[in-house]
């Protein structure tokens, strides 16, 4: 009875000894190893993106002067054109029916004056009369030099060189210089206007850090600016910024700036959107890799690593760039989590991976967003 009862207790050691073996492999399986960086200070070149609408430097609406139909549209839209060239012509049968009505008078009011003439010199009649008849006739060739003028106005031809814009008028449209739409425009795109607003808070803090006594110094003292087109792309030719609107929009709370860009490939036309990037140094921050924060709720977070545990901390993202995120919110030196973020959870133990910041920012090819 003895042996028998032995047994069992000695079996049940032997599975407790065996279960407490097996704990110590799980707990340490559990801590694994992740990369850490400390929390450094450096300048960063940043870079704040405004939306701009693009202009040709000359944008000239095409109207015509006089009423009439169109009889032909001799361009495209979107074909080059040269100051002078032909562009519409209207129907002129009504005016060129007035024009000979004017020519008439013309030639009526040059035969009484022929008619008059010898009367005065021989004090038939008075002069007054002679002055009256030359009047008329003065009167008559004004009536049909205004005609003549009218009907050349029916031919409508390009005010500057430059780009057909659209046509919203075809062949047989009755138009006339009380419309509201004009004919087209032409637009002069070898160099182009890209308008951008900023508001009062970015405007104080950008101007802050130019040089310059006035507006027109700070101007100057600018530095170039880039353009990122509608497909995502960074223009090929850097901008400089030339004006900035006198006053503060009231309704927007915006001031407008004016940059200028060339345009030899005439990639950019009237019409055209895109956003400015302006640079801005920031110097002596506090930054971090912008692949250690995550976002919660609305706010951003970092994982402070103190020990073997990772602590959730709430931070400040003043900027972010090329993988580079400036914060506040954190104290320089201290250590956090570099990669990895979505794998872990608060209150974790890991091992501690001391890396460079440079390796974790430089792990992936920064992009435009």
């Amino acid at each position: 009875m003895k042996k028998l009862l032995i047994a069992p207790i000695i079996l049940s050691i032997t599975l407790f000894i065996g279960c407490g073996e097996k704990e110590q492999p799980i707990q340490a399986a559990s801590a694994a190893p992740y990369p850490t960086i400390k929390v450094e200070r450096r300048s960063v070149d940043n870079f704040t993106k405004y939306p701009a609408s693009i202009e040709g430097m000359v944008n000239s609406k095409v109207r015509a002067k006089v009423a009439g139909y169109i009889q032909e549209v001799l361009v495209d839209e979107g074909q080059e054109v040269k100051k002078g060239q032909l562009m519409f012509t209207l129907e002129t049968q009504s005016l060129t029916q007035d024009a000979g009505a004017a020519k008439a008078r013309i030639n009526s009011a040059q035969v009484e004056l022929n008619k008059l003439r010898p009367l005065v010199e021989k004090n038939i009649i008075s002069s007054v009369q002679l002055e009256t008849a030359k009047a008329n006739l003065e009167q008559a060739k004004s009536n049909y030099q205004s005609i003549a003028a009218n009907i050349g106005y029916a031919q409508i031809k390009s005010p500057v060189d430059g780009v057909v814009g659209s046509i919203p008028f075809r062949k047989g449209n009755l138009v006339s210089a009380q419309d509201a739409v004009p004919l087209t425009t032409v637009s002069s795109i070898e160099r182009v206007y890209a308008f951008f607003s900023m508001n009062e808070k970015d405007l104080i803090s950008f101007l802050r850090d130019v040089e310059g006594n006035t507006m027109e110094e700070k101007a100057k003292n600018m530095s170039d600016v880039q353009l990122i087109l509608a497909d995502g792309s960074i223009y090929e030719h850097k901008g400089k910024i030339e004006t900035i609107s006198g006053e503060i929009n009231t309704n927007t709370g915006t001031v407008t700036f004016r940059a200028t860009f060339p345009n030899p490939q005439g990639l950019l036309r009237n019409g055209s959107s895109g956003s400015i990037i302006l640079p801005n140094k920031l110097n002596d921050v506090l930054v971090i890799p912008t692949l250690s924060t995550y976002e919660q709720q609305g706010k951003k977070f970092v994982y402070l690593v103190q020990g073997d545990s990772l602590v959730p901390k709430s931070i400040t993202l003043t900027a972010a760039v090329n993988g580079i995120s400036a914060i506040e919110g954190l104290e320089e030196g201290v250590q956090i989590l570099a990669n990895g973020l979505g794998k872990v959870r608060p209150g974790q133990k890991i091992i501690p991976q001391p890396t460079s910041l440079d390796s974790i920012i430089y792990s992936f090819n920064p992009v435009f967003k």
